[in-house]
């Protein structure tokens, strides 16, 4: 069993609940708190996840969109099994050995 996390970015759904359908309505609100980015930059927060996102940025966001980092940013954990191949057999456990240490004679 492996645990994936996936994140899911509410940006977009923030910014319509606020009348905010173009992604330059943030370049303004956002400069005016001390965050300056292009309109490209903006295009890309809006629409996919940020891999790195400032502070400032995330407390820029969360100011215009009154909001809490918890509202922007959603954590789900998804369990998913392993699929082995067909016929193959389960890896053998791993067994500790104790090691001995001999010292050189001088």
């Amino acid at each position: 069993m492996i645990k994936k996390v996936e994140i899911v970015w509410n940006l977009r759904r923030l910014m319509a609940t606020r009348d905010m359908f173009q992604t330059t309505d943030l370049v303004g609100p956002l400069a005016e708190r001390g965050v300056h980015l292009s309109r490209e930059q903006v295009f890309r927060l809006v629409t996919q996840p940020p891999q790195r996102l400032s502070m400032d940025t995330l407390a820029a966001l969360c100011d215009v969109l009154a909001c809490t980092p918890n509202d922007l940013i959603e954590v789900k954990t998804i369990n998913s099994q392993v699929a082995k191949a067909a016929g193959e057999k389960a890896p053998a456990p791993i067994r500790a050995r104790r090691t001995t240490i001999r010292r050189l004679e001088s």
